[in-house]
């Protein structure tokens, strides 16, 4: 009695099915559960046509599927990844000016020229490092303005005036008052791949003192030990 109350129903069913229908997307149209519409289109022959139509729809679909999974799970990272940083900016807090200096000291130990009587160096590529560190030279260095120089490290295939107009116009050292530049070659057919390329090269603050280069040596020692 209830099988017959779904012959309407069971013969839509089967309707759509012979068109080439998924169980999913009958479905949509006849209330019922995919068991049953699967009992019910069980003698429904589909066409090769039919059945790798619906192959291709079924793939389509799980690979929308894992490209919104992918996506959602990269926003995820993302947030995550802004919510750390943001811990971390906060949990360092606003440094004070000895904070500061030993930062310097700290940098300088990793990054700074090592060798040499009186030369004092600091190269790298991140305005950020640099700009921080010719305001410790300034603060905490005493460093004079006259006796800053700048250099910039390039590849062949970057701008090299652009560059040092960046680096000039960041630090305040004068373009006069720069080294001349090394020019490396971009090896364009080297099997090794170059994660980052830095636009406007690599930057090194250089001058000339003997105390203060004694001074970094004896501050890094004080750190280290």
């Amino acid at each position: 009695m209830g099988y017959s109350g779904k012959l309407g129903e069971k013969v839509k069913a089967q309707e759509l099915r012979k068109r080439g229908l998924s169980y999913n997307e009958i479905s949509k149209y006849v209330n019922v559960s995919k068991g049953t519409l699967s009992y019910w289109c069980r003698d429904v022959k589909l066409t090769s046509k039919q059945q790798n139509a619906l192959f291709n729809r079924k793939l389509t679909g799980q690979k929308k599927g894992s490209v919104i999974a992918a996506r959602n799970k990269q926003i995820r990272r993302w947030k995550e990844e802004k919510r750390l940083h943001q811990l971390g900016i906060r949990e360092i807090g606003k440094l004070s000016k000895k904070q500061r200096f030993v930062a310097g000291v700290a940098l300088y130990a990793a990054e700074g020229h090592k060798t040499g009587r009186s030369a004092v160096g600091f190269a790298n590529s991140d305005p950020k490092m640099i700009t921080f560190m010719m305001g410790w030279f300034r603060e905490f260095g005493k460093v004079l303005e006259p006796k800053f120089r700048g250099a910039v490290w390039i590849h062949d295939n970057l701008d090299e005036f652009r560059a040092r107009r960046f680096w000039s116009n960041l630090t305040g050292i004068p373009i006069t008052q720069f080294n001349k530049s090394y020019i490396a070659e971009n090896k364009v057919n080297s099997k090794k791949v170059r994660k980052q390329k830095h636009e406007y090269g690599i930057f090194t603050i250089r001058f000339s003192d003997v105390a203060l280069k004694r001074r970094l040596d004896g501050w890094i020692s004080g750190i280290l030990g």
